[in-house]
């Protein structure tokens, strides 16, 4: 049984790839940072499905918390180690640059960007090791071509891509799989607030997508199928360009 990381795993995309790599027969290891209801919620569904996991609490902006918590859950693993990893936590905090803070703009940097160094490299070393990985980067299609009133969102999901080239480029020949995913606009809380009705008029295939269609394509990254797939950037937006 492969054991799987997904941060922010508690809700919307997080919860729908949790369970997908649940059904795919991993244990899965769900990170949230506050909302404990909700994570032990996606976790007891992934048990009454028959699947197998556990719940870690950190805040993936601060290193020290990681450090601390993945530590301990290798103590308690000493048989196993993570082999995929979904790096999916990541906030919001949209505004003009003229009238943007300084919180909002590190906040986003902090929890979209850093994240993904501070937890990669602590799991890289056993993938490494043992010659098995996949990681697996959400990113956006505000990453790709920039969005008003996210320059940081955009900057952050646009560092995580140019890192998903590069460490790919690193790590390929120890079969260690480096690829990104990036959705448009997705049915979830954190798309909640967007006027639907007036978005969908630019998406060719006029509706939102759904947090389990993204979970479809977590789910082949994540597998022995996509072997020889890395360093991409995968789009799921209904057809965005």
């Amino acid at each position: 049984m492969r054991y799987a990381l997904v941060t922010g795993g508690s809700r919307g995309i997080g919860k729908a790839v949790s369970k997908k790599l649940s059904e795919d027969g991993m244990y899965v290891v769900i990170n949230y940072c506050s909302n404990k209801e909700e994570a032990e919620k996606t976790l007891e569904e992934i048990k009454v499905a028959g699947g197998k996991g556990e719940l870690l609490q950190f805040d993936v902006s601060k290193p020290e918390d990681i450090e601390t918590v993945l530590e301990k859950f290798s103590e308690n693993h000493p048989e196993n180690h993570i082999e995929v990893l979904v790096n999916n936590a990541g906030i919001r905090k949209d505004n003009l640059q003229v009238f943007m803070g300084d919180d909002e703009w590190n906040d986003v940097i902090s929890t979209n960007l850093n994240s993904f160094f501070y937890i990669t490299r602590r799991l890289l070393k056993d993938m490494l090791v043992n010659k098995f990985g996949r990681i697996i980067n959400m990113v956006s299609l505000s990453g790709l071509k920039g969005m008003p009133g996210q320059t940081n969102y955009s900057a952050s999901k646009a560092g995580v891509i140019g890192a998903t080239k590069a460490l790919a480029q690193e790590i390929a020949s120890k079969k260690v799989t480096v690829n990104a995913v990036a959705p448009g606009f997705i049915k979830t809380d954190m798309t909640a607030e967007l006027n639907e009705k007036e978005l969908k008029r630019i998406i060719p295939m006029r509706r939102f997508g759904k947090a389990e269609e993204v979970a479809d394509l977590v789910s082949f990254l994540a597998s022995e199928k996509s072997s020889y797939i890395t360093g991409e950037v995968i789009s799921i937006n209904g057809g965005i360009y």
